[in-house]
């Protein structure tokens, strides 16, 4: 069985026991309920919003990293102007703990 689920403006293909990287949930050790947007039982596929209502994807937040660096350089041309700025995106990594149709 699997669930497709939508976190953090994404939609993400999970199993029971996957773990993945996801915009920031909250701590560690912190159950959170995800909404599923498609719930695939075998050859049944659960698609509307009215069956769906009773579907749930539990998780366990099992830490908080940081994503890779993201390099930025802006400049303006005869000037002299240069910026170099960096990013690193907060994430929490969850582990998917049950997928109940």
């Amino acid at each position: 069985m699997y669930a497709v689920i939508r976190t953090g403006g994404k939609q993400y293909k999970v199993e029971q026991g996957q773990v993945l990287d996801v915009e920031l949930l909250g701590e560690p050790g912190a159950e959170v309920e995800l909404t599923p947007v498609l719930l695939v039982d075998g050859d049944s596929v659960t698609a509307a919003p009215e069956q769906l209502g009773k579907a749930t994807v539990t998780a366990t937040v099992v830490d908080s990293v940081r994503d890779r660096k993201i390099n930025g350089f802006t400049y303006k041309n005869k000037s002299n102007q240069r910026r170099r700025w960096g990013h690193r995106q907060h994430k929490s990594r969850i582990r998917i703990t049950a997928i109940k149709a």
